[in-house]
């Protein structure tokens, strides 16, 4: 619990200065780099995790790999995750920035599930749907479940949608059972 709100602290942090410099898109693509790299090599993910290895040891680290490859802004974040001792968080503070960016650019996330795997036009047109439905921009984060036997369930923050064939026996049976 105390991780997740120091990670919003930073996160948040992070997310103004990126609003002051209008680099919010720019910002969230360098963090979610930053965090890719770091958890593509494991070795280097134990080192910097790792509280027994020095500070400066961990900074030269982060310099060798993205010195001149991020933003300086960004560059400094990550220094001062080292300091703080934090640079373990950044997958939750990329996490959290990547939310606090999507609010402020008006773009809901939506989680869709499906049987089989949702062919391009499919994607749009849930997409296009969806975006209809909130008003909103809409990215989709595509799942499967072969449970669902077919259609789909989608999941907008704590909306659930099920247009799913499984879901649809689970009511017929439901509503079967019950006495009227």
């Amino acid at each position: 619990m105390l991780n997740i709100q120091l990670a919003r602290k930073y996160a948040r942090a992070l997310f103004e200065l990126a609003q002051e410099e209008h680099k919010l898109v720019e910002y969230g693509q360098e963090l979610t780099d930053v965090r890719k790299g770091i958890e593509s090599v494991p070795v280097a993910e134990a080192f910097l995790s790792n509280p027994q290895v020095e500070r400066q040891a961990k900074k030269e680290l982060i310099k060798k790999l993205f010195e001149g490859e991020v933003s300086e802004d960004v560059y400094h974040f990550l220094l001062l995750l080292v300091d703080k001792r934090r640079i373990g968080l950044i997958a939750a503070i990329d996490d959290l920035y990547r939310s606090f960016s999507y609010e402020a650019q008006g773009i809901v996330v939506a989680d869709v599930t499906t049987a089989q795997p949702a062919t391009e036009a499919q994607q749009q047109k849930i997409q296009a749907r969806l975006e209809q439905v909130t008003g909103k921009t809409v990215k989709l984060r595509l799942h499967e479940n072969d449970k669902l036997i077919g259609g789909v369930v989608v999941k907008i923050g704590d909306k659930r949608i099920d247009g799913s064939v499984a879901g649809r026996l689970a009511a017929l049976r439901k509503e079967l059972l019950t006495d009227k």
